[in-house]
């Protein structure tokens, strides 16, 4: 979705990713005290108690817009007078979303220790090409580069997308140019 739209809006988020990535500081800038913020659950918000109840005051306390977490079965409107009650109930579900995030990272952790000691190699195997954003304009790309048009070029003009490292990169596994000196 290109811009949001007052009646509905839905972003996909991730609490791996930054705040930034999240766009949560985009939401908090857009909406008010007309606008109802629903979250399929209160561990999307954040990844610490911290910051999911910082988010939560500014979403409720200083914007005043409804919140509704469909997991948690909550709906929380600041004009309601149960103020303290959903205080403890966000604090509570908020300690539980951090809690479960650290049991799954900590036991992901154990099973890859596990198989290590088993002799289980971890990893993709060493030499593996994976498949490339530029795969698709591979043809396009030798072409200009045996052509002597930069990689720059090639990115900005040709293209329109990727990176200098990572089209350099590309073309150096694929030994389409010779490899830098190591």
């Amino acid at each position: 979705m290109n811009g949001w739209n007052r009646a509905a809006c839905a972003v996909e988020m991730s609490s791996r990713k930054s705040t930034e990535q999240r766009r949560l500081t985009e939401l908090v800038d857009r909406v008010d005290s007309q606008d109802t913020v629903i979250v399929s659950e209160l561990s999307r918000l954040g990844r610490s108690i911290r910051e999911v109840l910082g988010l939560i005051e500014e979403l409720i306390g200083r914007k005043q817009c409804r919140l509704i977490l469909v997991k948690q079965g909550l709906d929380i409107d600041p004009k309601n007078q149960h103020e303290m009650t959903n205080k403890v109930l966000l604090t509570v579900f908020s300690m539980m979303a951090e809690l479960e995030r650290d049991f799954v990272s900590e036991r992901t952790k154990e099973g890859l220790r596990a198989r290590k000691e088993q002799g289980i190699v971890l990893g993709k195997p060493k030499g593996v090409i994976q498949k490339s954003i530029y795969d698709k304009d591979r043809e396009k790309i030798v072409h200009l580069h045996g052509l002597g048009v930069t990689i720059n070029t090639i990115i900005r003009v040709h293209l329109g997308y990727g990176r200098y490292q990572s089209l350099k990169e590309y073309l150096e596994k694929r030994k389409l140019i010779a490899q830098r000196p190591v």
